[in-house]
């Protein structure tokens, strides 16, 4: 993982570091705001199978926490479109115990702790789109395992292809990437973001 390591050396000194910065902390000021962290959550169940773009666009243009139900189911249709019946069955069912989730959130200071609890009970979401979330909302020991990611990681030797992705490969790509942020000096929060600009160009969230 050396030329991964030195790529991201390189980004955190560069404009793109400062750009990762900035995200950083305005994950970490959402944990302080309930209504953030659930539109964060609901971006999180719009991006799952989907592009963070869609994701983005429902986050900005929906009103998760008021719409009535054919009206949410319509406007999920509209913008989200991939799979938006059941997209919009998790935002309800998320929004029926909405208080809860907050209050589990901001009451755990263990991401991992946390994710497994976000797993079990918020529907919609895996432990990508999981840790995603989290990650959104400060969480900053997780890593975000997509496509891209595996994709990097195997051209560049680090990891072999999973034949799928199931817990056990997801947590054990994760301590690869654990140890890439040890020698880049970066948390896993942080260099997810890297790593997306490496094979995306873009620096989302």
């Amino acid at each position: 993982m050396h030329g991964i390591a030195e790529e991201v050396r390189k980004l955190k000194k560069s404009d793109i570091g400062k750009l990762v910065k900035k995200r950083m902390a305005e994950f970490k000021g959402n944990k302080n705001y309930p209504a953030k962290i659930f539109s964060e959550l609901c971006f999180c169940i719009c991006t799952a199978n989907n592009s963070a773009e869609r994701g983005l666009r429902a986050q900005e243009e929906i009103d998760f926490c008021r719409l009535p139900e054919a009206d949410l189911r319509k406007a999920m249709k509209k913008v989200v479109c991939r799979f938006y019946n059941h997209k919009t069955d998790y935002v309800l069912a998320a929004r029926g115990f909405k208080e809860n989730i907050i209050e589990k959130i901001q009451a755990t200071r263990d991401g991992k702790e946390l994710r497994e609890w976000v797993v079990k009970n918020v529907n919609g979401l895996g432990y990508k789109e999981a840790s995603h979330f989290l990650r959104n909302i400060g969480f900053e020991d997780l890593a975000i395992i997509d496509f891209h990611i595996v994709d990097l990681l195997v051209k560049n030797k680090a990891i072999k292809r999973p034949k799928t992705l199931t817990r056990k490969n997801y947590l054990k790509i994760e301590e690869k990437l654990a140890e890439l942020a040890d020698k880049t000096k970066t948390t896993l929060a942080e260099l997810d973001l890297y790593l997306w600009y490496l094979e995306t160009g873009k620096v989302l969230k």
